[in-house]
């Protein structure tokens, strides 16, 4: 069953790489393609690696020169993006789809 929900989720991301995203060239032009909105946003991936660190709400707010409410607001925005329902689901996703810089060691 593992392998089966493994192979699903990699077959989806082929559909997603075959529909485009970032930049492609067409007859010699460079055309800015819109982004998935399963992408995180750079702030999102930096509010996702400070989760992976352990930061509260509260620390990564204060950290970042935000509000709380804010912090949470990146924190549901990437739930609601990566389809989970919890920080630990969503840290496991993201280890799975490659969005966090882990270092061995």
């Amino acid at each position: 069953m593992w392998n089966n929900q493994q192979e699903i989720l990699r077959s989806a991301r082929e559909d997603n790489a075959r529909e485009g995203s970032g930049l492609s060239l067409v007859s010699g032009v460079t055309m800015a393609v819109k982004r998935r909105p399963e992408d995180l946003t750079p702030r999102e991936q930096e509010i996702l690696q400070l989760v992976w660190a352990g930061l509260t709400n509260r620390t990564i707010a204060e950290q970042l020169h935000i509000s709380i409410k804010t912090a949470e607001a990146h924190r549901a925005n990437m739930m609601k993006k990566l389809r989970v329902s919890n920080i630990a689901q969503l840290l496991k996703t993201a280890l799975e789809e490659g969005l966090l810089a882990t270092h061995a060691g």
